[in-house]
């Protein structure tokens, strides 16, 4: 379903989007075929997220559980809730969207116990809320979003406290474009159910910062991978949890 890896770190990632398995149940129902899955998926970003930190890492798809919207919208059962895509042969059955449900709260229930973990070790803590995004929308031969509407980087802050956490923002930002990333703030994302639960239910104390990361370290219409891009991106994140370790519990400006 998920791993939860308590590490010990006041920095913590996650990669929520990650899983591509579903449940044999989920799977006999699913109009889907793979590839159009794994398209909206977030293949690799579980690699970006292995740092040495804590991690929340999904295993089960999105298609079956989207940890990342609230629990009402967890099961995609209108095609306006996924890109327009048909997700199901027949509406799923309501048992069946209600084991996902399940999954959905026993992953909050996890986290929180990690998160309520690195509050009484640290005082505070900052989760990297790690996704990516998909820039070439009109076909695979076409060519990638610009980059003056679409950033390598989107780093989601709507729901974060700037006068408590203003200092790991600053701090974050200024680690990913030393490593030579064009990052900027809430230009096509602001940020998810999970980063918003996680700075509405521990405030003060927490941070969760949502990074959607553009789809050039992968061929979003094939799944193929570069390794070296996103071995970047991983140390990349590496570097920036050591330079924002020191300013969490003084975070702010």
């Amino acid at each position: 379903m998920f791993l939860i890896a308590d590490k010990g770190t006041a920095v913590i990632c996650a990669a929520l989007h990650c899983g591509h398995e579903l449940r044999p149940e989920v799977s006999s129902l699913m109009a889907l075929d793979e590839t159009q899955r794994l398209r909206e998926e977030d293949p690799f970003t579980d690699t970006m997220a292995d740092i040495g930190t804590s991690r929340m890492i999904a295993v089960r798809s999105r298609f079956e559980v989207d940890l990342n919207r609230p629990r009402d919208q967890a099961v995609y059962l209108d095609p306006a809730q996924a890109w327009g895509l048909d997700v199901w042969k027949a509406a799923p059955p309501f048992e069946l969207a209600e084991e996902s449900r399940r999954i959905y709260d026993s992953f909050y229930a996890s986290a929180r116990e990690l998160l309520d973990a690195a509050v009484a070790r640290h005082g505070a803590f900052v989760v990297f809320d790690i996704h990516s995004y998909n820039h070439r929308r009109d076909g695979a031969g076409s060519p990638g979003a610009d980059a003056a509407t679409d950033p390598e980087i989107n780093l989601g802050t709507e729901s974060v406290d700037r006068e408590r956490f203003g200092g790991v923002v600053d701090g974050f930002i200024s680690s990913l474009t030393h490593a030579g990333y064009d990052i900027r703030q809430n230009v096509k994302f602001r940020g998810g159910n999970f980063a918003r639960w996680i700075n509405a239910t521990y405030p003060g104390v927490g941070c969760a910062l949502a990074i959607e990361f553009k789809k050039t370290f992968m061929d979003e219409w094939t799944g193929h991978s570069d390794p070296d891009a996103i071995e970047r991106a991983r140390d990349a994140l590496a570097a920036t949890a050591v330079a924002v370790a020191p300013l969490i519990a003084g975070g702010a400006r």
